[in-house]
């Protein structure tokens, strides 16, 4: 049922002091609400690709469910926008540890966060994986060449599941949460550990975004793009290794450096 990330548009130009007609790409934004055991439990704006990744990737990471066999049904209504998820677990939907709220595309105080399924499904990574500094620039720049979408429209992140060799599978959103959640989704209906794995981003590593990668148990996290300081704190107490500004020959690696090696004699 998946639709497309952009679409074109009509616009006008103004450049070289002239103004003209052509057509840009847009990307696409979709309003998603998601209703568990027939009770709406939130509403996104998401970009409708890979939904079903993206709702079970949610519900894994809101602590409602661990694996996909406590799925007992998800289906998509895509024209009205609305996912329908039945549990097996019926008492998975704690109301005092969650609340409704609309989770906007943008950043800030889009999600709560620090609620108390935060702090059951955040995990301290106790991976040893490690990858060499080469690894690190390789993968990052082979997410920048997949980010077609990303060059032609300019308003969608890019996250990718690695492994040290390359990428494993690479998911956009207009709501970088959101293509963090189809990475997790993927990882849950296939039962892909995640010591062995390296998540790639393409936007800023937000708190928000660490704990996604805590909940998935992956240990390390490339962004070409800055941390905040409270997910650097976040990364120091879970174990994660946080690297930024990860462009050309030079990046920085905030925390957990023992995992970021300068040669594979090392590993």
């Amino acid at each position: 049922m998946d639709q497309q990330v952009t679409v074109q548009q009509p616009i006008i130009r103004y450049a070289d002091n002239a103004l003209r007609e052509l057509e840009d790409e847009i990307a696409v934004e979709y309003p998603l609400t998601i209703v568990v055991d027939g009770e709406e439990f939130a509403t996104m704006v998401c970009t409708p690709t890979h939904i079903e990744e993206l709702v079970v990737g949610f519900l894994a990471s809101e602590g409602l469910i661990r694996s996909s066999d406590e799925i007992l049904s998800l289906s998509i209504e895509e024209a009205r926008g609305f996912a329908h998820v039945e549990l097996k677990n019926k008492q998975s939907v704690n109301k005092d540890q969650h609340s409704k709220r609309f989770i906007g595309s943008c950043c800030g105080k889009s999600r709560q966060f620090y609620l108390q399924n935060d702090a059951r499904t955040a995990k301290t990574v106790m991976s040893q994986y490690a990858i060499t500094v080469d690894q690190c620039f390789s993968l990052v720049s082979q997410m920048q060449n997949h980010s077609r979408d990303f060059q032609s429209t300019g308003g969608v992140h890019n996250a990718a599941l690695c492994s040290a060799d390359g990428i494993e599978i690479f998911r956009t959103d207009i709501g970088r949460h959101n293509a963090l959640d189809k990475i997790y989704g993927y990882m849950v209906r296939n039962r892909i550990p995640a010591a062995d794995k390296v998540v790639v981003f393409s936007g800023r590593i937000s708190s928000e975004v660490l704990l996604k990668v805590a909940k998935m148990g992956v240990g390390i996290i490339l962004s070409k793009s800055a941390p905040t300081t409270l997910a650097l704190d976040l990364a120091k107490d879970l174990g994660i290794t946080a690297v930024g500004f990860v462009r050309q020959a030079s990046m920085n690696v905030y925390t957990h450096p023992q995992r970021i090696l300068t040669s594979p004699e090392n590993q």
